[in-house]
Order: C-alpha cells, then sequence, then structure tokens
C-alpha cells in the first residue's frame, strides 16, 4: 500500500487539537529541515516552509493545518470524572463512546473514555432520549477516583487538553479511516510532494510558503505572517461529501464557495484547467457549513487570490474515511500546481 497513507497515519496519530499541536508541528519542522527546508515558527506557533523558485516577486502559498477537533477540562465533577468543552465544529454525538487522552500542564498523560453520564441501559430508562450535550457527557478517568480531591490529586486541572484516540485503519482496498484526516491527510500529502521535489532537484517556477498552521478548526490559522509578495494562497483542506454533493472519495475536490463566499474565479479556473489537461479526475463542490484558512487570510486583511481543494472525506469532524485514489489525484493536481506558472 502507499506510503502516504503511512505518513498520514503517523501525523493521526500525534496529539494536536488546537491549543495544543506543537507537538506535531515539531514532528513537521523536523521532517522538512532533515530534507534540506528553511523553516520558521511563528509566534502563533504555525510552521513556515520556504522553497525557493525562480520568480521571487510573484508567490505562492499553499496551506493545510495540523491542528484538530479536541476537548478541555471544563470542571472536575463530584464524582471524579470530568466535565469537557469541545473544541472546533462538531457534536458530543461525534464523539459518545471514545478513547481519550488528557494531558496535564506538567505534562502527564492519562487515558478515559467520553461517556453519556447515563450511560447503563439497565439502570437509566429510555436513556436514548438524553441530550448528548455539555451537561451529560463526561470523561471517565481510567485511575482510581472517587471524587473531584482524588482526580486533582492525580495531576488534573481545568484547562488541560483532550485528545481523541484517532483509530486509523488502513484497508487493503485503498481507505484510510480515523479521526484527524481533517486536515492531516492534507499535511501528509505536503510532507511527501516536498521529499519528490527535493528528491527530483525540481525548481519551481515560483517561491513557495508552505504553511502548517496550528490554529485552523478555531478559525485564524494562516491569516497571518502572510509575505506580501504573496500573490495566490491556497488552502488545502478536505472536501466534504454528503447528500446535494457532486464530490466523492476517489476523486479531487475543487471549492466554487464555501460559507465564506465564493473562491476566486480565476484561480478555480485554472485548478479545474489543471485537471483538464494532466487528466486528473475531479469535481467541483460548494461546502455551505464550511471556512478556510485562505478565507480567514482574506478576512484578515490579505490581498490575494484564494482557493481551496483537497481529498474527499467522508462523514467530516467525525470518523472520516477516504480512499488513496482521491488522495493521489489531490496529490496530482498539487504538483501541477506548484510547477504551474501564475496566470496574470
Amino acid at each position: 500500500m502507499s506510503g502516504i497513507l503511512e505518513t498520514i497515519k503517523t501525523l493521526t496519530e500525534i496529539n494536536s487539537p488546537s491549543g495544543n499541536a506543537d507537538e506535531a508541528i515539531n514532528y513537521v519542522k523536523n521532517y522538512v529541515e532533515d530534507l534540506g527546508y528553511h523553516t520558521k515558527v511563528t509566534n502563533k506557533g504555525g510552521l513556515l516552509i520556504t522553497v525557493d523558485g525562480t520568480n521571487e516577486n510573484k508567490q505562492r502559498c499553499i496551506t493545510a493545518h495540523v491542528d484538530t477537533l479536541g476537548a478541555m477540562v471544563k470542571e472536575i465533577k463530584e464524582n471524579g470524572r470530568l466535565a469537557l468543552d469541545l473544541i472546533g465544529g462538531f457534536h458530543f454525538n461525534a464523539i459518545e463512546g471514545e478513547y481519550c487522552e488528557i494531558q496535564t500542564q506538567t505534562g502527564q498523560t492519562f487515558s478515559g473514555t467520553i461517556c453519556l453520564h447515563e450511560t447503563s441501559v439497565h439502570v437509566y430508562k429510555d436513556n436514548h432520549n438524553i441530550p448528548r450535550d455539555k451537561e451529560h457527557m463526561e470523561v471517565r478517568i481510567d485511575e482510581i477516583t472517587h471524587n473531584a480531591q482524588e482526580t486533582k490529586d492525580l495531576g488534573i486541572e481545568v484547562g488541560d487538553f483532550i485528545s481523541f484516540d484517532p483509530r486509523t485503519v488502513i484497508t487493503q482496498s485503498g481507505f484510510i479511516k480515523s479521526r484527524h484526516l481533517d486536515d492531516k491527510a492534507s499535511v501528509g500529502m505536503i510532507l511527501e510532494l516536498l521529499k519528490k521535489l527535493k528528491n527530483e532537484g525540481t525548481k519551481l517556477p515560483h517561491t513557495t510558503q508552505f504553511y502548517i498552521s496550528n490554529n485552523e478548526e478555531i478559525g485564524y490559522g494562516a491569516n497571518s505572517s502572510i509575505s506580501e509578495d504573496i500573490v495566490e494562497f491556497i488552502a488545502l483542506d478536505m472536501g466534504a461529501l454528503g447528500d446535494g454533493q457532486s464530490f466523492n472519495e476517489y476523486t479531487v475536490s475543487i471549492c466554487a464557495k464555501d460559507g465564506s463566499g465564493p473562491y476566486h474565479k480565476a484561480l478555480k479556473n485554472h485548478l479545474i484547467n489543471l485537471c483538464k489537461i494532466n487528466d486528473i479526475p475531479y469535481k467541483v463542490d460548494i461546502y455551505p457549513y464550511y471556512s478556510s484558512d485562505a478565507s480567514a487570510a482574506l478576512k484578515a486583511g490579505s490581498d490575494i487570490r484564494h482557493g481551496l481543494f483537497g481529498a474527499g472525506i467522508e462523514s467530516s469532524h467525525a470518523m472520516e474515511r477516504t480512499h488513496l485514489d482521491s488522495i493521489n489525484a489531490t496529490q496530482e493536481l498539487l504538483y501541477a500546481y506548484c510547477l504551474s506558472p501564475i496566470n496574470e
């Protein structure tokens, strides 16, 4: 099976909820520096990777985010369990029954399970009618603790980060199913691209910054540290599947519009033409409840042409899945785009 899937699997298994993505950022930093690329960590904790090109005056930026959905300890309850506050845009039903890890301020890690308080059908009648919300969901810690003080004595405090078990599986039929394919699939593709460029000795037509962002899930990842020389800005992010969407798990998705509005028409058309010229299977779609680091950069005032494409992710913000065919198509478009000139 393709090495890209193993690269993605490695990334998904690094805990990195928004606000606590340093370990994942450091992994990417060390990976690309070993390849010989220059990097810079921004004040916000994102990672900039510069690849020199022939034209230094008209540059590109391609971003993908390594931060994921997660949670934080909201309260240590009287029963010793933990109330949660969610990080990112998802609902409690997406994480019910999930294994998790609590990372304390002192560096300790404790395992647990996210449960409905009234889980047992042998005790709680009609518990399927109980809302899955912050009043009823809690973390059952895998430690002997009977009350709030005993949990505090473990070193767990309000504000500690909670990460979800990705449960990553690669199937013989070419699927990868996991939490956090949004957007670690894209980060993995950028790592594979940088390795390919280095091995080939390829010189890009334009200097390109690859921006690994660490706050996308909370709305302000790659919206700063953007050079004035950058003309085009691509968010390499998931394609959202569902009813009414033309996209699937076997092609690359090009976004025409999301919840923030239309993407730049000329850049969108350029991506479509690259797919046609290179026989890359693609679909064009609208994601109605979605925004990206490209739209965040625009809102922050950057004067850029913005675009978005990525692999098709089934069941986004829950137990996600995509296929190697979609990843390959996205990699082909990413490579073709990086080697193409900026259109005037």
